[in-house]
């Protein structure tokens, strides 16, 4: 799609390219303005092939026809037609905003990597009461009938779906159901009762 866009074949079109780019030179607004009209489509489009994200790609655009603004006098029509030069300023203007994504990607990576451990003291009070707690909850599911015991099991710590546990213990979806609610609701209301 693009290579028939970068060889133009009317001789008009590239005669008014080249015309636009001479009077850039002088600061002509209204020639980059037509330039824009005319191509910054073809930009966005190139720069969004590369990018895969709208919002830079139309950042693209604009730093590529700022780029012309400010530096009409590297386009040299002896080598050629205007498009292929723009698309080239184009090409090379996402494929650097694509290296310097990845770049800042990597730094992000490089920086959690080397972050310092974090030393903290002991909470020996903290840590008894997540032994007592868990102490408790393993004292709790045991009390629970073995079904329900199993389904909570294999629900919460298998992450299991409530048909899938059905279908594993071969019980209506329904049973399943009931089994894990009123086990969590007895696990609720013994770990309450010992707040």
């Amino acid at each position: 799609m693009f290579l028939a866009i970068l060889t133009p074949k009317d001789p008009v079109d590239v005669s008014l390219d080249a015309t636009l780019a001479r009077r850039l030179l002088q600061k002509d607004v209204e020639a980059f303005e037509q330039l824009y009209e005319r191509h910054s489509r073809i930009v966005y489009a190139l720069a969004l092939r590369i990018l895969q994200q709208g919002s830079t790609a139309e950042e693209v655009v604009q730093d590529v026809f700022l780029q012309v603004w400010r530096n009409a006098r590297h386009y040299d029509e002896q080598r050629g037609p205007f498009i292929p030069w723009l698309m080239t300023l184009a090409r090379n203007r996402a494929l650097d905003r694509l290296r310097l994504k990845s770049e800042r990607q990597r730094r992000q990576e490089s920086q959690t990597e080397e972050l310092p451990t974090v030393v903290e003291a002991p909470q020996y009070e903290k840590d008894l009461d997540e032994k007592r707690r868990a102490e408790r909850v393993r004292a709790l599911m045991a009390s629970l009938h073995p079904q329900q015991k199993k389904a909570i099991e294999l629900a919460f710590f298998e992450g299991l779906s409530h048909s899938e546990i059905a279908e594993s213990l071969k019980e209506p979806l329904g049973t399943v159901k009931s089994w894990i609610r009123n086990g969590l609701l007895r696990l609720k209301e013994g770990l309450q009762a010992t707040s």
